[in-house]
């Protein structure tokens, strides 16, 4: 059995709420890995025990998922969540950060890069939704994943997640009916609705931070067009495809992800 990467859980108190995280490997360059909308920062954890075999990778809990704040009371739109990252990356004193974010996280990045890049050197923007006002509907739909939080609040097994994760493995789908409970179904909604209404485009001309965009080639998220678009927008993105993937990449293609990250 090979040795775990995996070095502590901690919280920090940063943009005037709890953050949790979760830290993997200890030395080279620092990540921050931002997870998608129904993903614990502990369900990637397969994935930052791979990414640190090159970096210090921190994963927070995005605020209402995981053990980080939740509730009715915050905030769950774009700026809030840029703001999190913002107050996490300075809170611990983070500097030379590769900002790493998959699905809605590489949305947030693309947010909290424009807003503030203090500190960061490079972003990865891992197939995130490009809907928005105008544009054509985010491919998955809000049922998939409120029946789901749903039966994981009642209490869900590997088999029981079957039909919403055919492809992973038992020990992924384990490890999601035991920690998707913590997903806050609001949160979730909100987040989903404002996959439509608030538009990443516009600040993507005003990356200044080296960037990639990790494309999976059978996700559906992302097309040629899109691709096209943003390159226009702005020309300095360098675009990497993960082959036989889906949009969760790394559950279909962990070292094809690895790799377009760039260990």
């Amino acid at each position: 059995m090979t040795e775990s990467r995996f070095l502590y859980g901690a919280n920090v108190h940063a943009n005037g709420i709890r953050q949790h995280y979760l830290r993997y490997g200890g030395q080279g360059q620092t990540m921050v890995l931002i997870p998608g909308i129904t993903s614990p920062a502990i369900t990637w954890g397969f994935v930052a025990e791979e990414l640190a075999r090159t970096f210090d990778v921190y994963v927070p809990d995005v605020r209402g998922r995981g053990l980080s704040a939740t509730g009715p009371d915050l905030d769950y739109d774009l700026d809030s969540y840029a703001a999190d990252v913002r107050g996490f990356i300075d809170a611990l004193h983070l500097a030379d950060v590769v900002l790493t974010g998959h699905s809605m996280g590489a949305r947030i990045a693309i947010r909290a890069a424009r807003v503030n890049a203090d500190g960061l050197s490079r972003l990865v923007l891992v197939d995130p939704p490009v809907s928005g006002p105008g544009r054509r509907a985010y491919p998955a739909k809000l049922d998939w994943y409120t029946e789901s939080i749903r039966l994981a609040r009642q209490g869900m097994t590997a088999e029981d997640m079957l039909r919403f994760c055919p492809s992973w493995t038992e020990e992924q789908r384990a490890l999601r009916a035991e920690w998707l409970h913590t997903c806050d179904e609001l949160a979730t909604r909100i987040t989903f609705e404002k996959f439509h209404t608030e538009d990443i485009h516009q600040d993507i001309p005003h990356l200044r931070t080296p960037a990639t965009l990790v494309v999976a080639t059978r996700g559906g998220v992302i097309l040629p067009e899109d691709e096209a678009e943003i390159l226009a927008l702005n020309p300095s993105i360098a675009v990497k495809h993960v082959p036989e993937a889906g949009h969760m990449i790394p559950w279909d293609n962990l070292e094809g992800f690895v790799a377009a990250v760039g260990v």
